[in-house]
């Protein structure tokens, strides 16, 4: 047997530098290799992730997309999920609407306008332009929850069940009656110096006569519905075609502007037997319509509770907002002559000034047929009636007063005022001057917002909005319900 070597090994400095570098070196491989993996795996990540459909086993990387934000102001945050929930509801009230208006031209009447404006919107070209609205109506929703955040404002669990039963008409207290306390409306009396304008009391109106006026097609609102179909039963008596007058007058109606709302709702279709409508009965058809929402919409019913809590913080904020408003509006009452040019108007005012009679000189030269032989009587309006040149010009006027001639696109008026007050409105008159106040708060509050910088809107959503439900989805599921 040899001799074992029991030398030992003496390492010099020049052996431990090099075994030193040795280690560092493969210290630098195994690095270099983890780095190389993770970026690797990086990409295949953000390839999936940008298509946002593509599985790796059980994990779909479109989990990954739900939470990006679509908006967010300080710490209120609308998501992609937030975004494509409400396109798709977007998408189901227009095909609601669309169906509504087929079963319009099934009686003759010509519905091809407004559908063919609802083919524009859910066509993948119209994408963008409903995206859009959507985005925009969440981000009116963070300030509505920022807003009700620094008043206090909360929903409570037990008000959002309160909601979910009156939206399925079920209420254990029994059905509510509504009792209506009619409110009189007092207006003033004519002042001798109105007197001496007119001898005839006008009938108070708060809308001028000839107004051009059109019914807009309805673009932006939509309803949750529980069987996620429309139950209109159109007659021939019921065509929503517009309607306006063929002498355009200086009147004019403020034009409607589209608003998005996240209003959840519910219709029945009346049954020939009535049956009681029992807390059995209800969990059925609440259950029923949470089940089509998912199958058909992908809306849970965390969702669908999120969209009623919304829908009362809404309210709840609007009536904040609006509480100190009254049902008074400035008005004018006026008359007018409207002619074609400024020298003719400026001839008929110095007649008017030499002492010939207002009324007759309107019958006689007036262009405005709609109300000459009434001496140009426009009655009572407020603001947002006319358009901007005339109104400027009445409200600037004192009573018993003449304007010098005003031109507008409709030609050269002159105007006399015959009252300048705060009247009552209607009802309906107030809830569109609220809703007109909510409105331009909502406004000036993202104008705010965007220049303090606390508005941030990303454009992840332009890439990601949803196509379906589509005319054949919507069709498949009227035939299946048909069929059932």
């Amino acid at each position: 047997m040899a001799p074992r070597n029991t030398k030992e090994t003496v390492l010099t400095r020049k052996h431990v530098a090099r075994l030193a570098r040795e280690r560092q070196q493969s210290q630098w491989i195994r690095w270099g290799a983890i780095v190389i993996f993770a970026i690797v795996a990086v990409g295949v990540v953000a390839g999936l992730f940008m298509d946002g459909t593509i599985s790796i086993g059980n994990f779909n990387v479109d989990y990954l997309l739900r939470n990006r934000p679509v908006a967010r102001i300080e710490d209120q945050t609308a998501t992609l999920q937030d975004f494509q929930l409400n396109v798709r509801l977007q998408r189901q009230g227009l095909l609601n609407q669309y169906f509504t208006y087929a079963q319009y031209a099934q009686f003759g009447l010509d519905m091809t306008q407004q559908l063919d404006q609802i083919n524009s919107q859910i066509s993948p070209d119209g994408a963008l332009t409903l995206g859009q609205n959507v985005v925009d109506a969440l981000v009116s929703d963070l300030l509505i929850r920022r807003e009700a955040k620094a008043q206090g404002i909360t929903v409570s669990a037990e008000e959002i069940d309160e909601r979910v039963r009156e939206i399925f008409a079920y209420y254990p207290q029994g059905t509510p009656t509504v009792t209506l306390t009619p409110t009189e409306i007092v207006f003033s009396t004519l002042s001798p110096k109105q007197l001496e304008i007119v001898s005839a009391t006008p009938t108070p109106s708060l809308t001028p006569e000839g107004t051009l006026t059109e019914t807009p097609v309805p673009t932006s609102t939509f309803t949750l519905t529980p069987d996620l179909t429309s139950t209109a039963t159109p007659t021939p008596e019921q065509s929503p075609t517009p309607t306006q007058t063929l002498s355009p007058t200086p009147s004019m109606t403020p034009s409607a502007t589209a608003t998005l709302t996240f209003t959840p709702s519910a219709t029945f279709t009346a049954s020939a037997t009535p049956t009681p409508y029992t807390r059995e009965g209800f969990d059925q058809a609440f259950q029923e319509s949470m089940d089509s929402y998912q199958t058909e919409l992908n809306i849970s019913p965390a969702d669908y509770r999120k969209l009623v809590e919304s829908d009362l913080l809404r309210q709840k904020v609007f009536e904040a907002i609006t509480a100190h408003l009254k049902p008074f509006e400035e008005q004018v009452w006026a008359r007018h002559i409207l002619v074609a040019d400024e020298a003719t108007a400026n001839t008929i005012l110095e007649r008017i000034e030499n002492g010939e009679e207002w009324a007759a000189l309107a019958a006689e030269f007036s262009t405005d047929t709609s109300n000459k032989d009434q001496g140009g009587d426009l009655g009572w309006f407020g603001r947002g009636q006319m358009v901007p040149e005339f109104e400027d010009a009445a409200f600037a006027v004192a009573p018993g007063q003449i304007s010098k001639p005003v031109q507008s696109q409709f030609g050269w008026h002159l105007i006399q005022v015959i009252g300048h007050e705060e009247r009552p409105i209607t009802a309906d008159a107030f809830e569109q001057k609220k809703q007109t106040y909510f409105t331009d708060w909502l406004a000036s509050a993202r104008r705010e917002a965007e220049e303090a910088g606390l508005l941030e809107v990303f454009d992840i959503w332009m890439t990601h909005v949803p196509l379906h439900p589509d005319l054949q989805d919507f069709e498949r599921q009227m035939q299946a319900q048909q069929e059932e």
